[in-house]
């Protein structure tokens, strides 16, 4: 329906605390049907993949500076829903929870706009969760308030209020109070409470940059003094649990934490329900990474395509199709199985035309891709190699081998079967070009805020140095990585990035996603 003939629609959505995971399922439900988000600074990125469809609409606020005023922002979802549009405020945290919400919600009331409110994880409750904290504890606690850390500054009677706050709940927990720390603390122990009550903050809460700083009311000004905003204040005895339940930021349960990975692999969009709630494009590497507790910030470098002549690979099939023609066909990665099987159905045929033909796929994740069309690999290689799959595979002499791959394939496998009396053809199933940059993620690189980049093959580390140069950065690739760690799955892709002259740390002895993690997990457990 034509978005100036339907009624226009808002839900106010609570993004949660920070953690992606966090978000509820009608959250995601409200954003995969968007056609405008309007959204905090808080929210995390990685939301805006549940709705690539929808206009996103930034109007983020930062402490002391807000760009677009609330009555702003009020305008723009009056006006929006007027054009018909179904739009997702998407609000950090709970929208009703200290987020101006109510405002927001009278505004579209008043004018005439249907709505609904869509509750998040607040981070008055995740953040302490998160830092081992809990808010009540039949022992210590069973009473909370939830405090604003800007109330001081518009209370008719500070002084009354300071005291009802303070001996009102047994724990306190104050948002957006960073600023006035050192007021709060003073008010609080002029209402009564004593030096001693332990107090924490935790800045970044839920999120892979999370920290925690505990002290009491007589120190925590001073111990705090590095703490940055978003941060919550925690204030009571249930402080003191921590030192035992202490569980998001532990290295022992969750090696990875705080690691920020460029993830450079590009990965079809089935693979969007690898993440455990099935909502975010993740693709293994991300998912385990975001399992150990660290963030994959995903930006491809190629984008696969067809090849630039499909006359080859359309040859090879009709060779299948009208009988025995090969013995092997061999696929070295997903991508190649991916192309092969499309170019497969798009000539109107499917994988009976393989009944005589032995597969062979290099990497479990190349053997799962067939498994995944009902298909069993015959032969695996020892390793992820195509030197060592061309050494193991047991062809025999003047046996015809199908390699369906990329333009730009590696020479040692068709080399080491030709070495064993193989004829081969080495046909061009997909070809990889430049991808066009995310700029957020981009800018990120650059800015040095990412602490390991890692590369899937060759063809990656070319993609990314190509990727600066279109972007218009002239700065030399190992320039500018020598920040960062670089990750590669495996021995040619290190070969590669060595010859192009970057340090290479980390190198996967399974060329997997799961063993180039693995080995991500030893090199920080030794760094």
């Amino acid at each position: 329906m034509d978005n100036m003939h339907r009624e226009g629609f808002v839900s106010l959505v609570g993004a949660g605390p920070g953690d992606p995971g966090l978000i509820t399922l009608r959250a995601a439900e409200c954003l995969a049907q968007a056609d405008v988000v309007v959204y905090d600074r808080l929210a995390n990125p990685l939301l805006l993949r549940i709705a690539p469809q929808a206009e996103w609409l930034p109007v983020g606020k930062q402490p002391n500076h807000h760009p677009v005023p609330q009555e702003e922002i009020n305008a723009i979802l009056i006006e929006q829903a007027r054009q018909g549009k179904r739009v997702v405020r998407l609000k950090g945290g709970d929208p009703f929870i200290f987020g101006r919400g109510g405002e927001e919600a009278l505004a579209l009331a008043q004018a005439g706009i249907h709505f609904e409110i869509v509750p998040g994880v607040t981070s008055a409750i995740a953040v302490p969760a998160y830092a081992g904290i809990p808010l009540t504890h039949r022992d210590v606690a069973c009473s909370t308030a939830l405090i604003t850390g800007h109330r001081a500054e518009w209370i008719e009677n500070p002084e009354d209020d300071w005291q009802r706050c303070s001996l009102g709940a047994d724990t306190l927990v104050f948002l957006m109070g960073v600023k006035n720390l050192p007021r709060i603390v003073s008010q609080l122990l002029e209402a009564g409470r004593p030096e001693s009550t332990p107090v924490a903050l935790v800045e970044q809460g839920t999120t892979t940059a999370q920290k925690t700083i505990t002290g009491t009311l007589a120190d925590i000004v001073t111990r705090a003094a590095g703490i940055r905003p978003p941060a919550v204040i925690i204030v009571g005895e249930v402080v003191r649990l921590r030192e035992q339940l202490g569980w998001y930021d532990s290295a022992s349960h969750r090696p990875l934490f705080g690691l920020r990975v460029l993830n450079t692999k590009s990965f079809p969009n089935r693979e969007a329900a690898s993440h455990p709630l099935g909502m975010f494009p993740m693709d293994e590497f991300d998912r385990q990474v975001y399992t150990l507790g660290g963030e994959a910030v995903h930006m491809p470098v190629i984008q696969v395509c067809p090849p630039q002549d499909p006359a080859p690979m359309q040859a090879a099939i009709q060779r299948l199709v009208a009988g025995s023609s090969y013995d092997w066909v061999v696929f070295t990665s997903t991508n190649a199985v991916t192309a092969f099987f499309d170019q497969l159905g798009d000539s109107g045929y499917d994988a009976r035309v393989l009944r005589d033909t032995r597969l062979a796929a290099i990497g479990s994740a190349t053997g799962q891709s067939l498994q995944q069309r009902s298909i069993q690999a015959d032969f695996l290689p020892s390793q992820s190699s195509g030197a060592i799959l061309g050494e193991e595979i047991p062809v025999h002499t003047r046996a015809r081998v199908l390699l369906p791959r990329s333009e730009i394939g590696l020479p040692d496998l068709p080399q080491a079967l030709i070495a064993r009396g193989a004829q081969v053809d080495d046909v061009p199933a997909y070809s990889v070009r430049t991808a066009r940059p995310d700029q957020v993620v981009l800018e990120q690189l650059l800015a040095g805020d990412l602490n390991v980049v890692a590369f899937f093959s060759p063809s990656g580390i070319e993609g990314l140095a190509h990727m600066l140069a279109a972007a218009g950065y002239d700065t030399p690739l190992p320039e500018v990585l020598a920040p960062l760690n670089v990750a590669c799955i495996g021995p040619s892709t290190t070969k590669a990035a060595r010859a192009m002259g970057l340090t290479v740390e980390i190198t996967a002895q399974e060329y997997t996603s799961t063993g180039l993690v693995q080995a991500m997990v030893i090199w920080r457990q030794h760094s």
